[in-house]
């Protein structure tokens, strides 16, 4: 009967790694073609992984939080009936000082040092490095703690009780390591932040005992953010340049359709796909703004994949791209904003939906926001912030003089790259998204 390899996917261009999140299955399940194997997350989006065969599973390679390389194996499966599950021996692993001695059989019920690496070190969790960074524990201290979790691994709850008995400067005496599995992979490890252990609280940060505060651990995603916009800070000097359009006739034209646009479509229009059009005909007279940076080569890119910003059911925001936004007129562009928004909202987003993006537009409107600062979407060079729309009374030039009218308006602010935008192109660039927005036809067909 074959044994199917699955291996871990490839989700994006740029993602060479995955952190696993959760088993769906384990040894000995059944699974069917298509069924959700697993649930994995990269730098950009959490996905569900399904199988690529039906049969029995007979080996899993890698735990819950280990980080995976793209095309490494993670499970096996075995189709057809009859199953035989392979017999798992434990062993003891020869200590790093003596490394002629033979690895001998051992129970359950005897300990064994470590599992060590190519470099004699234990393999750790993503998230047990990160606490130990964090709270300036060497990775010669590290491997003195001893592990409670599977295959003596040191679980969050160890290193978060061993830094607290280091701070109360009671040291915890290093227990020895727990028995490991023959089979046992060896797993790379990667600093990238992963899901909580659950059942584990937080611990108080010092100066805050006794006082009356919440302590709320940053999840898996809101690391990642933290960690993404801090990098873009250091990587760009940013500038913001603002001006406000006068929307009115976009306001009236979409209050005007929205309902004949729909029982045509089968789909709701806002004003994102609006918005989205006037950067893509601005960013044709100013391709610059399409651009990164790369040493000291200016990369132009000559695909227009507009990113927009959509929330998650979790608050936290993605980006999502549309592909070639240039080659699609209003009811492409809106059938993809619908698609992306709604996936995001039900955490479907396969993360090559968030590949490839060259400009992210962000609507911070939505939130009721004026208008914003927004951080660079990395590596791009620019980002697009479109506040919430407001009537406010503006002076009109009219032939009879100026006059004073009620108007729906709204301010635009660009986030750009100082090192290759300065501030005449990010204006004039700015400038011709809101003047692409106020020639907008009244008189538009859908």
């Amino acid at each position: 009967m074959p044994v199917v390899d699955l291996v871990m996917p490839k989700m994006g261009e740029s993602i060479m790694e995955a952190t696993i999140l959760k088993w769906h299955k384990k040894v000995g399940d059944a699974i069917k073609m298509d069924e959700t194997l697993l649930e994995i997350a990269t730098d950009k989006v959490d996905s569900e992984v399904p199988s690529t065969a039906e049969g029995t599973i007979t080996e899993i390679l890698f735990n819950e939080n280990d980080v995976v390389a793209v095309g490494k194996v993670i499970a096996r499966i075995q189709s057809g009936g009859n199953v035989v599950l392979p017999k798992v021996e434990t062993v003891a692993i020869a200590p790093a000082a003596a490394p002629a001695a033979p690895a001998a059989a051992i129970s359950h019920g005897q300990q064994a040092p470590a599992v060590s690496n190519s470099n004699g070190s234990k393999f750790y969790s993503p998230l047990v490095l990160n606490i130990a960074a964090s709270e300036g524990i060497a990775m010669s201290e590290l491997e003195n703690i001893s592990g409670t979790g599977n295959e003596g691994r040191v679980t969050k709850k160890d290193i978060i009780q061993y830094v607290a008995q280091r701070k109360s400067g009671v040291m915890p005496s290093a227990g020895p390591a727990q028995v490991i599995s023959q089979s046992a992979p060896e797993v790379p490890v990667a600093n990238t932040a992963v899901s909580q252990e659950s059942n584990v609280s937080t611990p108080v940060p010092p100066g805050y005992a006794g006082t009356n505060v919440e302590i709320i651990e940053m999840d898996r995603m809101r690391k990642m953010i933290a960690d993404h916009m801090v990098r873009s800070k250091a990587t760009s000097p940013h500038v913001t340049s603002f001006t406000e359009a006068d929307v009115t006739t976009i306001v009236n034209w979409r209050n005007k359709i929205k309902g004949s646009f729909e029982k045509k479509y089968n789909e709701k229009i806002t004003f994102t796909p609006i918005f989205i059009e006037a950067v893509v005909n601005a960013m044709k007279k100013y391709p610059m703004i399409n651009s990164s940076l790369e040493g000291n080569n200016i990369i132009v890119k000559k695909d227009i994949n507009i990113g927009m910003a959509a929330a998650l059911p979790s608050g936290n925001l993605i980006v999502p791209v549309i592909k070639n936004a240039d080659t699609k007129n209003l009811f492409g562009l809106t059938k993809e904003v619908n698609t992306m928004a709604n996936n995001a909202r039900n955490n479907k987003l396969k993360p090559d939906d968030t590949q490839g993006g060259t400009f992210t537009l962000t609507n911070v409107g939505t939130f009721g926001s004026l208008m914003g600062t927004p951080i660079i979407n990395q590596p791009q060079v620019a980002i697009l912030a479109v506040g919430a729309i407001k009537k406010r009374p503006i002076v009109l030039e009219t032939p009879q003089g100026d006059v004073i009218a009620i108007r729906q308006m709204m301010y635009l602010s660009l986030s750009y790259d100082h090192r290759i935008v300065d501030g005449s192109l990010g204006a004039s660039f700015l400038t011709e998204v809101a003047n692409e927005l106020e020639r907008f036809n009244p008189d538009r067909e859908i």
